[in-house]
């Protein structure tokens, strides 16, 4: 295993703007030779979800942020932009709103892209999470992502309602009140009797509420729950499971970044995902945890776009498994 934070190398002499759309905030960064600046904001103060209006809204912010710098390339590594045709929509809405060159990623492909793995397997564990790679061919795979009512496996939301559903049953075999996670359940959600607990979950609101929750999970385990352990447990095996996804579809990795909010804050959750992936990937696939930000990678991608090198992203420079899979 082999952690890293992705620092930019001085890859390009080209001013470029690298953008990290995240569920919950948005990450734009300008680097050229005399201009560095950064810029964070909700990604719900400008988002609509529709292609044509978020270029437009990007650009204007892009604009704002350059002040008037020339900018040769910029790259956009976007949450929610889930399969190839999704992309791709969104990178025709800039070609048709602006001139400026741009390529369009999941937010996912970002951390392989700045730790130097083009191609290998993206995993993000944050608000949500979803697991991508590209094929050598240059076909996006994806596993996860199904939103926090029936998937997002291991992200924040999805380990308070697996919270949730392990106190409503911890309770309906007559377990006690006292277990640490059945406390930190009932305080945290100010919840007035266990009949309410599955209402109460309900009110919060979207993945991005329901997420800033899972802090008691972690803690609960810290108070010795088992039923935290559990939870953060089979949260990291589910994690796992989306990298095996891939790899059983024929991605040809081997290795996934993994970061996000919750995996890389949380050690706990770390080690379930790799003793999940050693069993179900045999070793075949190395970790990788990415404590670094997103928008590195979109720096990176915006780089090589500036140098012209459009299919740098889907480059593996390492085929050890690909070969190991073509001959067994």
């Amino acid at each position: 295993m082999t952690n890293g934070t992705g620092e930019d190398p001085a890859e390009s002499m080209a001013t470029v703007v690298g953008i990290d759309i995240g569920g919950t905030k948005t990450h734009l960064r300008l680097r050229g030779p005399d201009v560095a600046r950064d810029k964070v904001i909700p990604t719900a103060s400008w988002r609509l979800r529709e292609w044509h209006a978020d270029a437009a809204e990007l650009l204007r912010l892009v604009a704002d942020l350059s002040e008037g710098t020339a900018i040769a390339a910029m790259a956009v590594g976007a949450h929610g932009c889930d399969d190839g045709a999704e992309c791709d929509a969104f990178e025709a809405a800039f070609a048709e709103t602006g001139s400026l060159p741009v390529r369009v990623v999941n937010d996912a492909e970002l951390m392989p892209a700045a730790l130097g793995h083009p191609g290998e397997i993206g995993l993000v564990a944050g608000t949500g999470s979803i697991a991508v790679c590209r094929t050598p061919s240059g076909e996006m795979l994806v596993a996860g992502g199904w939103g926090w009512i029936i998937g997002d496996e291991g992200s924040a939301a999805s380990l308070v309602r697996e919270a949730a559903q392990a106190v409503a049953r911890h309770l309906d075999e007559g377990g006690t009140r006292d277990e640490p996670l059945v406390t930190a359940v009932f305080e945290a959600l100010d919840i007035p009797s266990p009949a309410r607990i599955g209402s109460r979950l309900g009110q919060i609101g979207g993945p991005a509420a329901a997420g800033t929750f899972a802090p008691m999970v972690f803690a609960a385990e810290a108070a010795g729950s088992a039923l935290a352990a559990r939870v953060i447990r089979e949260g990291g095996r589910a994690l796992a499971d989306l990298v095996a996804r891939l790899d059983r579809r024929g991605a040809g990795a081997d290795k996934v970044v993994a970061g996000g909010s919750v995996i890389s804050a949380q050690p706990s959750l770390w080690r379930a995902f790799c003793e999940g992936l050693e069993r179900s990937c045999e070793g075949r696939i190395e970790p990788i945890l990415f404590t670094g930000a997103p928008v590195e990678g979109a720096h990176r991608l915006a780089a090589q776009l500036a140098r012209s090198e459009p299919d740098a992203l889907f480059v593996r420079p390492h085929t050890s498994n690909m070969t190991a899979k073509a001959s067994s």
